[in-house]
């Protein structure tokens, strides 16, 4: 089967220009910034001034050309099968390590605190659109760093020190920023934590809209970095409205499914939406805040100057590109690829004896428990480390007290399905693992063999 890494990065209509450029040699007075900027990307023969050159780099410093060459044979030599990375396309990456870095853009376009910003003004703007068009919102912040500065932005838009929140426990799948004591979060705010029932591992929302009632929260957080169902973004903002809350919902890691209309979208009931922009969206590391007119003023200032100060100019491009692919019916066809790839490998797994949390998935999140194979998930994750199939462990549903929790794998199905693996190679992969597990010496070259007929990067010289 092709790879399919390049297949949802192709140009839209929306990103080319219809304006006319200026005859070479004219006087450019008269145009604007985004004329200009247009021109220079069509009669542009050769790379901007500034642009990558990795050839340098070796000449350079050496030895972190070597850190390059090394994380890149990495990447391309193992089963990267962690629920939070992806192979992000040679664009965003090019927009990545762009000349933008070099521009301090603290403010908003038009209303910046230094000068020069202009074209860097146009980057932001076509981010903002492209977002909004995206996923259906009103208001995009595309400035936040990563997903937790998101957070941390739409708590402290929504919420004053002390408020109490309610947000799924950490033992149950939340996120740092849904309360840790060792989080601004926990340290900052009076989190009560909901869970999932214990033996089907789903959300009690009758339960939840129990502890609503009786805490009376300022805001309610859904989201987290371990459910592989969907959410029901209605009936919690049923509960939030019924309790006087704000709904605040981190799709951290679904977001990239809702871009491509394989999960539901929680924009149209929640009153601020945070994620981040790698993950399943595939494209650069870095947080994405999205709301309605009304908190809009309030989410910005939030972003800066509250919580951060200039933007990362050259991220917010590479957002910006990253947005314009998964407008495309390609990347649709990718995130419906993503969910169908997990179902196939958490039913493969469950035919290989390991327990699959919630009897299955939605979306490309799987977490699974190894004790059915007499191996605790730091053991597993360890041997399967040494067979090049790299993923995460995890905490599982359990009750708190008095019985210690326990942890499982946590895997995802994003990256391999850019390299463009389908449900066959699923069963293939999870064959992979049930071996590594069971410590079978000749596993990692089998691993190899499989990924290597798969590379991110295929066009790669």
């Amino acid at each position: 089967m092709p790879a399919t890494t390049a297949s949802p990065r192709s140009e839209t209509p929306d990103t080319r220009s219809q304006a006319t450029a200026p005859a070479p040699g004219a006087d450019p007075a008269g145009t604007t910034i985004e004329e200009r900027a247009r021109a220079a990307a069509r009669d542009a023969g050769s790379r901007p001034a500034g642009a990558p050159d990795f050839a340098a780099l070796l000449r350079q410093d050496p030895e972190i050309a070597g850190v390059l060459l090394g994380e890149s044979a990495r990447q391309s030599d193992g089963l990267q099968l962690i629920a939070a990375e992806n192979f992000t396309s040679p664009a965003v990456l090019a927009a990545l390590g762009s000349p933008l870095g070099n521009k301090y853009a603290e403010g908003y376009p038009g209303a910046r605190h230094h000068g020069g910003c202009e074209i860097v003004d146009l980057a932001e703007r076509i981010a903002v659109e492209r977002a909004k068009a995206l996923f259906g919102a009103e208001h995009a912040n595309v400035q936040a760093h990563s997903g937790s500065s998101a957070v941390l932005a739409a708590y402290a838009a929504l919420l004053r020190p002390g408020d109490t929140v309610l947000a799924m426990s950490l033992p149950h799948g939340g996120h740092l920023t849904h309360g840790s004591p060792a989080n601004f979060s926990g340290r900052w705010f009076d989190f009560v934590g909901y869970g999932v029932d214990e033996e089907t591992g789903l959300l009690d929302y009758d339960a939840i809209r129990d502890l609503a009632r009786a805490r009376r929260p300022k805001a309610i957080v859904c989201g987290s970095i371990s459910y592989p169902r969907h959410l029901d973004y209605a009936a919690f903002r049923d509960i939030a409205d019924e309790t006087g809350a704000y709904l605040i919902a981190d799709v951290a890691h679904p977001l990239g499914l809702i871009a491509g209309g394989a999960a539901p979208s929680p924009v149209p009931y929640a009153h601020v939406v945070c994620g981040t922009t790698h993950k399943v969206l595939r494209g650069p590391r870095g947080g994405l805040i999205l709301c309605g007119t009304k908190l809009a003023e309030r989410i910005d200032r939030a972003v800066f100057p509250f919580t951060q100060g200039g933007a990362q100019m050259n991220a917010v491009a590479a957002k910006a590109v990253a947005f314009a692919e998964a407008a495309t019916p390609a990347f649709g066809a990718y995130a419906h690829q993503v969910t169908a790839n997990a179902r196939a490998l958490a039913e493969a797994l469950a035919g290989h004896g390991l327990t699959i949390t919630t009897g299955g998935t939605d979306t490309h999140l799987i977490t699974a428990d190894t004790a059915p194979l007499g191996l605790d998930a730091r053991t597993a994750r360890g041997r399967l480390a040494a067979a090049g199939i790299v993923l995460d462990t995890c905490a599982l549903p359990c009750a708190e007290h008095p019985v210690p929790c326990r942890t499982g794998l946590r895997l995802g199905t994003a990256a391999v399905t850019t390299q463009g693996m389908g449900e066959a190679e699923m069963k293939s992969v999870a064959e992979l693992i049930v071996a590594a597990l069971e410590e079978d010496g000749a596993v990692r070259s089998r691993t190899v063999a499989l990924v290597h007929g798969f590379p991110p990067y295929p066009d790669h010289g």
